[in-house]
């Protein structure tokens, strides 16, 4: 058993609305992090009845706050961020992931990490993080790279790094 898996607790919160319990509309589920609520929200831009547009189901999962400590180590990973300004670093409290916060989602998206330099840092794995657009209907871009695990990036998650992110952006 794991502390929290995103992916498995979206599962189950879309299997219990949409057969179990589909008259309610948040559900709370125990985890070995702490409770994680998952909720029925609104379509993006619609003002219909929670949750249903469509056909699709919108559910908004609330997690567990995970701490970070301020991190004065210099990053010596200049390929990977290809230059871009560094508005912060910060290391995570549980496992020590090192987040790094840059001044724009387009800079984060236009990294092209050198997997053997983030191999090199002293940390399991980096977290580069910064404010999505205006009109991107998001509040902020997030990549993380683990090469120590075997995974060079992690493609699509949903971790509570996105907490420890959005206390920083």
């Amino acid at each position: 058993q794991v502390d929290l898996c995103g992916h498995a607790t979206l599962a189950s919160a879309h299997f219990l609305f949409t057969t179990v319990l589909p008259e309610h509309g948040k559900l709370e589920f125990m985890t070995r992090s702490g409770i994680l609520t998952a909720k029925k929200v609104p379509a993006p831009g619609s003002t219909g009845v929670p949750g249903e547009e469509q056909g699709k189901l919108f559910i908004e999962l609330d997690f567990p706050m995970i701490g970070f400590l301020e991190c004065n180590e210099m990053l010596s990973i200049p390929e990977t961020l290809n230059g871009a300004p560094i508005v912060s670093v910060h290391k995570s409290a549980t496992d020590g992931d090192l987040i790094v916060e840059l001044s724009s989602g387009k800079e984060v998206v236009d990294i092209l990490p050198s997997i053997d330099e983030i191999k090199n840092l002293a940390c399991r794995g980096l977290i580069v993080t910064g404010p999505a657009p205006a009109g991107s209907g998001y509040d902020f871009f997030t990549r993380f790279f683990c090469p120590k695990f075997g995974i060079d990036e992690v493609m699509s998650f949903v971790s509570p790094k996105h907490i420890e992110t959005a206390k920083l952006v």
